[in-house]
């Protein structure tokens, strides 16, 4: 058998379980489960389901209540089976021989380049993760990747500088996984250029990584063509239906937005001067501390590269952040 691309492809260092964590804070999930109220009321809904039937051909109810959520028209916004695979139809959407990240970040846009073949040119984040001169490096570029908040060091890139990165004319892919949790959003650019594709997710803030289901926004005649890539009946109908439901309870999402938010400022300042601003639902702290965490049943995310020794926390439960605290103060203690 001759060389496949399976050969050439290098696969990020994936979190695998950890059986004998009893806290996980280690994938960026949202703490909390829906209530059982609004749960039964979820599952009466699913039970109606008729489940030897497809899903609708394209989801566009659901997108429909996803543009209105942003002030925009279902012809911005496109759903499938997590952001992961809308990187892989954007990848197909442009022409260009490589596309541009800025590390340390997301490692999924490298592992999507190399299973179309493309080349990664890396162009690093400066010394306070902000970006570099990824403009220079812009030509040619089938796409360029930039996660705000960014994923691992949870900090956001100013909307001027996103701006001077469109207008090199490149097409231009915005992650904003975590933008609910931000005080910063640039979602409403994809109205003034078309080079621009924003992506966003329901596993973050609206609690549902089950569901695997996330959604790109951009103009309308860059969606046009994005749409064409997309099969039918590509978002399964119970996903589609829990989305439906969450944007139905908007109230509800907000309130544990608004208390992951206040639990990672609480975490910041009593991590200080360890912890990095982050305005994600999680931190990156500069304690090597992985190893101790797990012995101790906590599950955090082990950094690699420029990051070595460092590690990043999910933003938990209330009781779940105090035992990180207790577990870190005792750890210094220790190497201190």
């Amino acid at each position: 058998m001759g060389r496949t691309r399976n050969d050439i492809i290098k696969l990020p260092l994936w979190d695998i379980e950890e059986p004998n964590a009893r806290i996980h804070l280690e994938r960026n999930e949202n703490p909390f489960d829906l209530p059982p109220g609004l749960k039964k009321e979820l599952f009466s809904e699913l039970a109606q389901i008729p489940l030897n039937r497809y899903p609708p051909t394209f989801p566009l109810e659901v997108e429909a209540k996803v543009a209105e959520t942003l002030g925009l028209s279902s012809e911005n916004v496109l759903l499938a089976n997590g952001s992961d695979e809308l990187i892989g139809l954007i990848l197909k959407l442009f022409e260009g021989d490589r596309v541009v990240i800025s590390s340390p970040t997301f490692g999924m846009y490298s592992f999507f380049a190399a299973v179309e073949g493309l080349k990664v040119e890396n162009v690093p984040l400066g010394e306070n993760f902000e970006l570099g001169n990824i403009e220079a490096h812009a030509e040619n570029a089938r796409a360029v990747f930039i996660c705000s908040p960014n994923n691992p060091t949870g900090n956001v890139q100013p909307r001027k500088r996103i701006i001077e990165v469109l207008e090199t004319g490149a097409p231009v892919v915005l992650d904003e996984a975590y933008a609910e949790f931000s005080r910063e959003s640039s979602v409403g650019l994809v109205k003034d250029y078309d080079n621009l594709i924003v992506l966003r997710t329901f596993s973050k803030a609206f609690g549902l990584a089950g569901a695997r289901l996330g959604y790109a926004v951009a103009s309308e005649e860059t969606m046009g063509q994005l749409r064409k890539l997309r099969p039918p009946f590509s978002v399964n109908s119970l996903s589609l239906a829990a989305a439906g439901f969450m944007l139905n309870h908007l109230d509800y999402v907000r309130k544990i937005v608004r208390y992951i938010v206040s639990e990672r400022e609480r975490l910041y300042r009593a991590l200080k001067p360890y912890a990095y601003p982050s305005e994600a639902n999680f931190l990156m702290i500069a304690i090597d501390a992985h190893d101790f965490l797990l012995e101790h049943g906590i599950a955090v995310k082990k950094l690699s590269g420029r990051l070595e020794g460092y590690v990043r926390a999910t933003v938990g439960r209330r009781e779940e952040n105090d035992v990180l605290l207790d577990a870190l103060r005792e750890f210094l203690e220790v190497v201190l």
